[in-house]
């Protein structure tokens, strides 16, 4: 086996929960009195446009949200947005933070993100001190699982799929990443993940 010398991750699910999916959609819904349905009808079009950059968050929301007068602003529901982000019970971070601290791998995102919530969960959650690349879909106009994404980031890295693990808690992207050669762990929980780790010859210290 190669030895790894790159790790992928993901961040809604693994180690923040998730940005914009149906339930933070539907708590923020809630909380501004907007109809769920009315609103899932335009979004899955609109937010696949959004994630891949190809839109503003004004646009989406445009598309989704502000068809009709509501009593609110732009500004104040993006807000409630980026206040779903939180850090994941049982999140990966301490794994996170123990890799970068000991420089034996290089660490980058591949994730699926609008720029506006990718900017504000890299800014909030000090990202920048964590990784060395951010393949995020907003940046690279591809999202997962198409295998064009994870193509892309072995490319830039000049990397081999046997030289990258990539950590993601959903099957579709993990299973997408493995058909490459990749070595895809999907996130069940940081005491499972470690033990992947140290399979592929990645120690972590656990408490």
């Amino acid at each position: 086996m190669s030895q790894i010398s790159t790790i992928l991750w993901d961040v809604g699910g693994v180690l923040l929960t998730n940005g914009w999916d149906h339930e933070e959609r539907a708590d923020v819904l809630k909380q501004f009195g907007v109809e769920k349905a009315e609103f899932e009808e335009f979004h899955p079009e609109a937010n696949d446009e959004w994630e891949k950059g190809q839109i503003s968050v004004e646009e989406y929301l445009n598309r989704t949200l502000f068809r009709k007068p509501r009593s609110f602003t732009a500004a104040e529901f993006l807000a409630a947005m980026k206040a779903q982000s939180e850090v994941l019970p049982d999140s990966a971070l301490g794994i996170l933070d123990e890799l970068a601290a000991s420089e034996t791998v290089d660490l980058g995102l591949l994730n699926n993100e609008a720029a506006e919530l990718n900017d504000y969960r890299i800014e909030e959650f000090g990202f920048r001190t964590c990784f060395d690349f951010f393949f995020s879909s907003c940046y690279v106009g591809l999202r997962k699982p198409d295998e064009r994404i994870y193509r892309l980031a072995l490319n830039v890295l000049q990397a081999e799929p046997d030289e990258v693990a990539f950590i993601d808690d959903r099957a579709g992207n993990v299973e997408t990443a493995r058909s490459l050669g990749i070595h895809a762990i999907q996130y069940e929980g940081s005491a499972k993940l470690a033990k992947d780790l140290a399979a592929l010859g990645i120690l972590i210290e656990t408490n």
